[in-house]
């Protein structure tokens, strides 16, 4: 029975029969799907080693973010930050700053508070079992699988989108991917059939084809996976119809007016409250809604700050999980910011600091060229 139909099932003994049959698709394809990972992997710099270290941080950055993008802050970060201990220790506006433009800045944090646990507990080694590894901050029953296989051989599974967008397809399972029971059913049916030999490169695999062959976006190439002959979507040319995922909300839009404000040296810059959205991280001054040049320049003036030029520069817009910025803005410039007392919040910076030492999101990326 097609597994669209599995959800609706309430006998024991059905359920058990489609666990078993689709336990029995996974054994069936495992020999494919490894030597398909032995031939066609892409060469990617956190699969040079097995280090629990390297393989965690890569992961964290993987989420949200595509793999081209990581690679050089991958690099860049174990450059400053080799071992547990180095990551423990560090400031936290060098970890933002070293962590700036790859986003959700959480990680970051959820990555140092990490390593403040295995070093006050397990003496700076990481933990061996998925069981132990998920009670850290940020790491979740994927990222868990994923460092526990690979680095320590522990059967376990790791599921991520791209491993249920393949098995949805492949089952031709029309429940919602979404919903944390569908997450937990395929996990409890790949730790029963998954590799019990090699279940790193099981779930590397996985993630590989659903990264570069079952692809997220546009027509999977079907004709180079090493899984379409057990794969039902395939059989029926319907593998548009998976993996269904419940429309996410629109997203809540917020007008800003951006105001670089600078001199010939200096910029002004101001840090993000502790808690919410980019906590901690520094931004330039900002206005809510649109602002007019006039409108700027008055309240300026109310901070007791003169202009001596404003120009109005290209809009920007920057997307995050459930808001987008929509952001105009200015540059404007005055004849010497030291002469200023900065508004409360504001610094003066040297803008070349921008560079090494304040993490400005990349929320503001456009506008970075009007300072440096």
């Amino acid at each position: 029975m097609s597994g669209r139909h599995y959800e609706a099932r309430c006998g024991s003994a059905d359920e058990k029969n489609e666990f078993e049959r689709r336990a029995a698709v996974v054994r069936n394809f495992t020999e494919n799907l490894l030597h398909y990972y032995k031939e066609k992997k892409r060469s990617l710099p956190w699969r040079e080693d097995t280090n629990p270290y390297h393989v965690w941080v890569s992961e964290i950055m993987l989420q949200q973010t595509r793999v081209e993008a990581v690679k050089s802050y991958y690099m860049r970060f174990l450059e400053a930050l080799p071992d547990v201990e180095a990551l423990a220790n560090v400031g936290e506006e060098r970890l933002l700053k070293l962590w700036e433009g790859l986003g959700y800045y959480s990680r970051a944090r959820n990555l140092q508070k990490a390593a403040h646990v295995i070093v006050e507990e397990y003496g700076g080694s990481m933990p061996q079992t998925g069981a132990e590894l998920i009670k850290l901050p940020g790491i979740g029953s994927y990222t868990a699988g994923a460092i526990a296989s690979i680095s320590f051989g522990e059967v376990i599974p790791a599921v991520d989108g791209n491993v249920l967008r393949v098995l949805s397809r492949v089952f031709a399972d029309g429940r919602d991917i979404s919903l944390p029971q569908v997450k937990r059913d395929y996990e409890e049916l790949l730790k029963a059939s998954m590799s019990r030999e090699q279940p790193g490169e099981f779930n590397q695999a996985m993630m590989e084809v659903g990264a570069m062959v079952c692809v997220p976006n546009g027509q999977p190439k079907c004709e180079s996976c090493p899984l379409s002959s057990f794969c039902e979507a395939h059989a029926n040319d319907t593998w548009d119809r998976y993996p269904y995922k419940t429309p996410k909300k629109p997203r809540v839009i917020e007008n800003r007016t951006v105001l670089i404000l600078r001199d010939e040296k200096r910029t002004a810059i101001v840090k993000r409250p502790v808690r919410g959205l980019l906590a901690g991280m520094y931004e330039f001054p900002v206005m809510e809604g649109y602002a007019t040049k006039q409108e700027v320049l008055m309240d300026l003036e109310d901070k007791g700050i003169r202009a001596v030029r404003i120009q109005p520069l290209e809009d920007a817009v920057h997307i995050f999980t459930h808001k987008e910025w929509h952001m105009k803005a200015y540059l404007i410039r005055v004849d010497e910011l030291t002469a200023y007392t900065p508004p409360q919040g504001w610094l003066f910076v040297d803008a070349a600091d921008t560079r090494e030492t304040y993490p400005i999101p990349s929320a503001y990326a456009k506008y970075r060229k009007y300072i440096l």
